[in-house]
């Protein structure tokens, strides 16, 4: 290949001296072809593509592998299959090429190199959203409770067509709290959605939809949606994009009131303080309208079905057996049942917080909270105060702050640095034996041990006077 130079040489000596293309070859001592294509042919940039050639680009093969890595991208990362996987499905379907044949076909795929002939769109369709349209999901996030750490599960419906969001935080994903939660954003809105649009999920899904077969629906779900009237729209198996509003609002309220953890003292009071925040959330404008989310939601509400008269009850009833010890495995934790190993089949009613054990005869024998209502985690206590111990100062603002006991933050807050110091470093001794709780009912039996206090410390108060400080309300009344 001639450089541009001698190119230009080439076309001056046809064009401007109008030399002979023998001449031209002969000068320059080059091809007579060579000298013959630039003298008179133009110079045209064009785009380079190669086409591939191979079984894998002529055949069905590159689009089977295509589909299915489009398919495995979908999923996560440890779910997808290998080179080798892939080839040995192909050697199941006839292919006689090679694995190396393969290797290069997929890292073609992945490097875009690999041009689509096919008129099918890969892209998203985007999704035209209705007045009364809801979207259902659920996320996880996490409260503090008593001191400990409490896994929350909540159910988030969102409107596409106002921006509207709600949230009911849960103890778990099954079904009772599924249709609980359901029922208490129904309350939560005035209405009924006219449609919702969920996923896979267990608690309302036996068998998602296949190739040849329409989804199937638990008959408890069923009977919930026919009471309330809404119609149910079910996504494709891996394509969580077909309710990707809800899936935003999903994070939106856990990076925004969840975060960091909020204290809780029932998933009652929980509920109503994130219900209470998410009304004031919708007086921003809406991301795309410039309307105020409350007043597009205030006119969705008039698409919304009415409540129906009578209350739907949430709850699962099944029969057990008690084994020889009295124990009754509920939420696949063993619990002893009073009087249960006198009857040979016991009713278990469960509800989403909370469970009965009936006997045949009616004779209500054990009433009590599920299990994973007590289901809890304990604070990592131990390296928190050793980064306090580094940086003493942080103890009044940091994010921990709201999860210490009343009067053991008190105690450490004090203004002397170097006493708070020391208040640290006793309270981790303290933990290597008790953990946080055991330290606040011990309080004063712990702190008169220290050997750094003394009665006439100049930082020192009457923890006792403070407390009865403590039980006086904001109204001066007695709690």
């Amino acid at each position: 290949m001639l450089a541009m130079s001698e190119v230009n040489c080439i076309k001056l000596l046809r064009n401007q001296k109008s030399k002979s293309i023998n001449s031209i070859a002969n000068t320059l001592g080059i091809n007579w072809r060579t000298a013959k294509k630039y003298a008179d042919h133009d110079d045209i940039p064009q785009e380079t593509y190669v086409k591939k050639r191979g079984m894998m680009y002529e055949e069905k093969w590159g689009d089977i592998v295509s589909d299915w890595l489009i398919e495995d991208q979908k999923l996560h990362r440890k779910n997808r299959r290998t080179n080798k996987t892939i080839y040995e499905q192909l050697q199941e379907l006839g292919f006689t090429g090679s694995y190396r044949t393969v290797c290069l076909f997929i890292q073609d795929w992945k490097e875009g190199k690999i041009k689509e002939e096919s008129t099918k769109d890969r892209g998203y369709e985007r999704l035209q959203h209705p007045p009364g349209e809801a979207q259902v999901d659920f996320g996880t996030m996490e409260a503090v409770k008593d001191g400990k750490y409490i896994d929350i599960h909540g159910l988030s419906l969102s409107l596409p067509y106002s921006n509207a969001a709600f949230c009911v935080p849960l103890p778990g994903e099954n079904q009772e709290c599924f249709l609980y939660g359901l029922k208490t954003i129904f309350h939560q809105m005035g209405g009924v959605p006219n449609s919702i649009r969920i996923d896979n999920l267990k608690a309302a899904v036996i068998r998602p939809r296949r190739r040849n077969e329409e989804v199937q629906f638990t008959d408890e779900f069923l009977r919930f949606a026919n009471h309330y009237g809404f119609e149910i729209q079910d996504c494709n198996p891996y394509s969580g994009h077909e309710k990707g509003h809800v899936e935003n609002k999903v994070g939106y309220i856990r990076y925004n009131f969840a975060t960091p953890s909020p204290v809780m003292e029932s998933f009652e009071q929980l509920t109503k303080e994130l219900n209470a925040r998410l009304v004031e959330d919708r007086q921003r404008l809406h991301y795309e309208k410039q309307i105020r989310i409350e007043e597009l939601f205030q006119e969705e509400q008039k698409y919304l079905y009415n409540l129906p008269d009578n209350d739907y009850p949430i709850f699962k009833e099944k029969w057990v057996r008690a084994n020889k010890y009295g124990e009754v495995t509920i939420d696949q934790v063993k619990m002893h049942i009073p009087k249960s190993y006198n009857f040979g089949q016991l009713r278990l009613v469960l509800y989403w917080n909370s469970f009965k054990v009936v006997s045949p005869n009616g004779e209500l024998l054990h009433h009590d909270y599920r299990p994973y209502m007590q289901s809890k985690r304990n604070i990592p206590w131990q390296p928190i105060l050793s980064s306090w111990l580094d940086k003493p100062r942080v103890v009044t603002y940091s994010r921990y702050k709201p999860y210490l006991p009343t009067r053991i933050y008190e105690y450490i807050r004090i203004e002397n640095l170097e006493l708070r110091k020391e208040r640290i470093q006793w309270l981790i001794r303290c933990l290597t034996q008790y953990d946080m709780n055991q330290i606040d009912e011990r309080f004063y039996e712990l702190v008169e041990e220290q050997s750094f206090t003394t009665e006439n410390h100049p930082y020192e108060v009457n923890w006792s006077m403070y407390d009865q400080l403590q039980q006086i309300n904001k109204r001066g009344e007695l709690t």
